[in-house]
C-alpha cells in the first residue's frame, strides 16, 4: 500500500528570489536564540543534512537548467523497524535530487527519492515552485508517495507520513529564514548577523547568485 502526502505553501517572495535561495537552504535555521531590535529569532542549524554534492549540471537548448545532486541525511527509522531489523539499518540515508529550472516559464521542479533503505521506507517526492497569479509571491506544491515493503508496513508508512509532515513544516520555516536573510527583511546590521549565523557561505553566495542571474 502506498500513502500520499500533499501540501501547498506560499512564500512572499518572487520566483527568482525563491529559486536563488533554494541552493542556500542547508543548513536550515531552526532554533537558535538571537535577539533583534524588533523581535527574538529562535532557530538551530539543520544538522540532519550531512552533505550535498552536485554530480551533474547542464543547460539544454531551451535554456532550462538541469541539476542532479546527492545528499546524505541522518536516518531515524520507526521503532517497529528498529526492533525487526536490529542494527542492520544504516543511520545515514542517501538521497538523489533532480531539478529543472525553467526561467522562461518561471517553473522550478524538483524530484527527490531515497536510494537507500527503500525496503523499509521509500519516499518519492515532487515539488513545483511557480509564480502565483496576480501577485509577486511564489507557490510551492508538494506531493510525496510513501511506501514500505516489510512486515508491519502499515504502521511504518503511517510513521513515515507523520514524520514527513513534521519535517516539511520545519523545512518551510527554515526556508523562510534563509529568504529573509538573503533579501534584507531586517535592518542591515541584523541581516548581516543573521546571515553569519545561518550559513557560513550565505554572505558570499548572495552576491554570487545575484550576479550570475543578471
Amino acid at each position: 500500500m502506498v500513502r500520499y502526502f500533499e501540501s501547498c505553501h506560499r512564500y512572499k517572495y518572487s520566483w527568482n528570489e525563491v529559486v536563488r535561495a533554494f541552493w542556500c537552504r542547508y543548513p536550515n535555521p531552526y532554533r537558535y536564540v538571537f535577539p533583534c531590535k524588533t523581535m527574538t529569532i529562535i532557530f538551530t542549524l539543520s544538522e540532519h543534512v550531512l552533505s550535498e554534492d552536485v554530480v551533474e549540471r547542464f543547460v539544454d537548448k531551451k535554456g532550462r537548467l538541469f541539476t542532479k545532486r546527492f545528499l546524505s541525511k541522518t536516518n531515524r527509522v520507526p521503532k517497529l523497524a528498529g526492533i525487526l531489523l536490529g542494527n542492520s539499518f544504516s543511520k545515514v540515508v542517501y538521497i538523489v535530487e533532480e531539478s529543472i529550472v525553467d526561467p522562461v516559464n518561471k517553473i522550478f521542479v524538483t524530484y527527490t527519492r531515497n536510494i537507500g533503505m527503500q525496503r523499509i521506507l521509500k519516499i518519492d517526492e515532487k515539488v513545483v515552485y511557480k509564480s502565483t497569479d496576480g501577485t509577486q509571491w511564489t507557490e510551492e506544491n508538494r506531493r510525496a508517495a510513501i511506501s514500505s515493503s516489510v512486515f508491519g508496513a502499515g504502521q511504518i508508512e503511517a510513521f513515515g507520513v507523520s514524520r514527513f509532515r513534521q519535517n516539511i513544516a520545519k523545512t518551510c520555516k527554515g526556508f523562510h529564514m534563509v529568504l529573509d536573510a538573503m533579501y534584507s527583511r531586517y535592518s542591515n546590521a541584523e541581516t548581516n548577523e543573521v546571515r553569519r549565523r545561518l550559513h557560513p557561505l550565505l554572505s558570499k553566495a548572495v552576491p554570487l547568485v545575484s550576479s550570475a542571474a543578471n
